[in-house]
């Protein structure tokens, strides 16, 4: 405060050489501000111009605000001029600028509008910023409501080329379907995008040909496919609307039912020779146990005869056992012996010789 009053005072005072100093300096700081603003409104100047002469009442103040707020005046003043021009007069400056400084795409914003007004499409500014801010194309948006689009399912990107399923006869049927959708603005904001069309579409094509009795039935009558998905409201929740759901090829694939039941015979075949080599296995165990039981009695009935000598010397040490005793048995031994030889039986050999 200091600094100005002695400036001041020294103005207020008389000087003998004429224009003081310090009006001097007065003079070249506000020839300095003159021309930056000269500068300023010489930048905005042609801008102005076209759109006073198209009509859009944009000031030069507001031109040489949106400078200093980093804003793209030649965007705003195009913008302006293209919605005033389409008779969209309730669009500000300070609508487009402020989406502008929002990060939406200003230009889009005003044509998706136009398109929507000359298609009779109910779009209002705020709906149309708040999809452009989503992340959504609202042009594209606007368009595919005018031009409804084609969606191929499955999509050709994913790899597969038909959406097989199986009827219950067994017979595989591979199809292909185009879905017609136009975009439903009022829901685009949050609503599921085209892979859940697909992924619906897809969904149904499979649960209808996999209800049918026959595949013949589905090759006769393709378009039951499509009534019965379009029926289901699969568009609910989406983004889109679809208006039509055509079948465009319908092939017939492998037979499945009779490939499962070859796999299924194959398996049990598998199964009953293991089951057959385990019987094998275990009666080839039975047969060696009752190898080892035979010999194992066998060595019973030796080990009994060795005490047959023992016990008949034993008779004739305590008298029970007489001389002719012992004869006579060796003749009926000698008997048994020849008639088994005469008669052919393989013990008579042994017999003979004991």
């Amino acid at each position: 405060m200091f600094g100005i009053a002695t400036i001041l005072a020294q103005i207020n005072q008389p000087s003998s050489q004429g224009i003081h100093p310090a009006w001097w300096a007065v003079i070249i700081i506000g020839g300095l501000i003159a021309l930056f603003f000269a500068f300023l409104v010489f930048q905005v100047l042609g801008l102005w111009i076209q759109g006073l002469f198209a009509g859009a009442k944009i000031t030069i103040g507001e031109l040489i605000g949106q400078r200093f707020r980093k804003v793209d005046t030649r965007t705003i003043v195009v913008s302006k001029i293209q919605a005033v021009r389409a008779g969209l007069n309730d669009i500000s400056t300070n609508d487009l600028e402020s989406h502008y400084l929002a990060g939406g795409r200003v230009r889009n914003v005003v044509i998706a509008l136009i398109a929507a007004n000359r298609a009779n499409i109910p779009l209002t500014w705020k709906t149309a910023t708040a999809i452009d801010l989503a992340g959504r194309d609202i042009l594209d948006a606007v368009q595919t409501s005018v031009n409804p689009k084609i969606i191929d399912c499955p999509n050709p990107a994913s790899g597969k080329t038909t959406i097989d399923a199986v009827a219950k006869d067994g017979i595989q049927l591979k199809a292909r379907a185009r879905v017609t959708v136009r975009t439903n603005i009022e829901s685009l904001v949050g609503g599921a995008t085209e892979e859940t069309i697909i992924a619906r579409v897809g969904e149904g094509i499979v649960t209808t040909i996999g209800s049918a009795e026959s595949y013949k039935h589905v090759l006769s009558n393709p378009d039951m496919i499509s009534k019965t998905v379009l029926n289901k409201g699969l568009d609910s929740g989406t983004a889109f609307k679809i208006l039509s759901i055509d079948i465009a090829d319908v092939d017939v694939g492998e037979n499945v039912g009779a490939n499962l039941q070859a796999a299924q015979a194959e398996a049990d075949k598998r199964r009953f020779q293991a089951e057959a080599e385990k019987r094998r296995a275990m009666a080839m165990a039975r047969e060696q146990e009752m190898q080892a039981l035979v010999r194992e009695n066998r060595a019973k009935v030796v080990l009994a005869e060795a005490e047959i000598p023992k016990a008949m010397a034993d008779s004739f040490r305590k008298g029970n056992l007489g001389i002719m005793d012992y004869y006579r048995m060796r003749n009926i031994q000698a008997d048994t012996s020849m008639r088994e030889i005469i008669g052919g039986q393989p013990g008579g050999e042994g017999s003979a010789k004991s």
